[in-house]
């Protein structure tokens, strides 16, 4: 923002409007209870029973947007980053905030090394075949 010559504020550039800083948004926070759950491919689940986040005073709205991108499927942090258009940091401490707040919940896809090996699915789907 600069001041012209007769003390009034205007914007740089008009269409950008006011830009709110990454680390407002989380009130200075860069981690938040749930953080260790929360990498690139957990996937953010709106919970159905929870109220409207919008009537809800102390959310933000990037935090009422989460929600609504999760109501409408889940949505891995990764997306939910790239959707919002937000440093991945930032969505993380969101997200903690509506897990707490029990918007949404997080779940972990099955890690690779929990995946059934590939020859014991063979040998299962071809014992179901000789039945």
């Amino acid at each position: 923002m600069s001041a012209d010559g007769q003390g009034r504020k205007h914007w740089f550039d008009d269409e950008a409007g006011p830009v709110v800083r990454p680390y407002a948004m989380t009130r200075g926070r860069t981690t938040s209870a749930v953080q260790h759950r929360l990498d690139l491919i957990a996937v953010v689940v709106a919970e159905p029973e929870a109220g409207d986040p919008e009537a809800d005073v102390t959310l933000a709205p990037e935090h009422v947007d989460i929600v609504g991108l999760c109501r409408d499927a889940p949505q891995s942090v990764a997306e939910l980053a790239a959707e919002l258009d937000l440093p991945v940091g930032v969505v993380r401490v969101l997200i903690g905030d509506l897990v707490d707040a029990e918007y949404v919940r997080v779940s972990r896809p099955v890690p690779p090394a929990e995946l059934p090996d590939e020859s014991i699915l063979r040998d299962v789907i071809n014992g179901l075949r000789a039945l």
